[in-house]
């Protein structure tokens, strides 16, 4: 199997001289829950950095979290759940199920996940589509549409197919559904089932909780402008080089957050 190589993110798309807001990627975020605040917000953090406008919808809590913090997400609007469908027509991809409860964990004010998640994957099957953490726990696969990139650890893939976690299985799972597997581990597996490869790279500092929704805002913010296997291989390898640089900094004492500031740089030095 090969392994990623870094001339693939000079395909990149870069906005260009004189283009306008709203032309170099428009992302919606359906995340968070009562319990998961922060598993929306990193997404968050790292889509307003890259593309033009990101729509962020969670329950009431994290909505008005994220209002009030207007310095740090100036290019967005805040979308309550009942006008979601609204922003997804104009959204050029969505993310969803960072943050969003499994089936035992609906607290008061949550949304029941897999009803939100399969009516919008059928719904709207034609939009581009990240799919991570609590809709993956939830839904069917066969409500995942040809466009989705799926982000699942090894648990998570083995839950919603009844697989191992093995590079066959991601392949094979690719090719029977037609969609994009970045099989989170030590190493990184990004299939769509014709094309596949490896991403090495990272540490163990990369096992803190969140860095997982980071990776499912890049794969996002890249995918607005880019297909599906490359959005995702790269966004593979552009957050194990953060965690690295990261190593260098602070050792494996790192968090989350700090993965989601890290990016930005690392992009700076590795697709400009």
């Amino acid at each position: 199997m090969e392994e990623f190589n870094p001339r693939e993110l000079k395909d990149l798309y870069v906005p260009k001289v004189g283009s306008h807001k709203g032309e170099n990627g428009k992302l919606m975020i359906i995340a968070g829950s009562v319990l998961f605040h922060a598993a929306s917000l990193w997404p968050l953090t790292v889509a307003s950095r890259i593309v033009d406008m990101v729509y962020f919808s969670s329950v009431t809590m994290n909505n008005e979290i994220v209002q009030k913090d207007k310095e740090e997400f100036r290019n967005g609007i805040v979308v309550p759940r009942t006008k979601i469908e609204d922003y997804i027509e104009e959204a050029d991809c969505i993310l969803i199920g960072p943050g969003l409860p499994r089936e035992n964990g609906v607290e008061e004010g949550d949304d029941d996940t897999k009803d939100l998640t399969q009516k919008l994957l059928s719904k709207y099957p034609q939009k581009k589509w990240v799919v991570d953490g609590g809709s993956l726990q939830t839904v069917s696969p066969d409500n995942l549409p040809k466009t989705a990139v799926i982000t699942p650890h090894k648990k998570e893939f083995e839950k919603l197919f009844g697989l191992n976690a093995t590079f066959d299985n991601a392949v094979k799972t690719a090719q029977k559904y037609n969609i994009t597997v970045l099989l989170k581990g030590e190493e990184d597996i990004v299939t769509n089932g014709t094309q596949y490869l490896r991403v090495l790279g990272g540490n163990q500092g990369m096992t803190k909780g969140g860095t997982g929704d980071v990776l499912a805002g890049l794969t996002a913010s890249l995918y607005t402008k880019n297909e599906a296997f490359v959005s995702a291989a790269c966004a593979s390898y552009i957050n194990k080089k953060s965690a690295e640089k990261l190593f260098k900094k602070m050792g494996l004492y790192f968090n989350a957050s700090d993965l989601a500031d890290e990016i930005p740089i690392t992009m700076r030095e590795l697709v400009l």
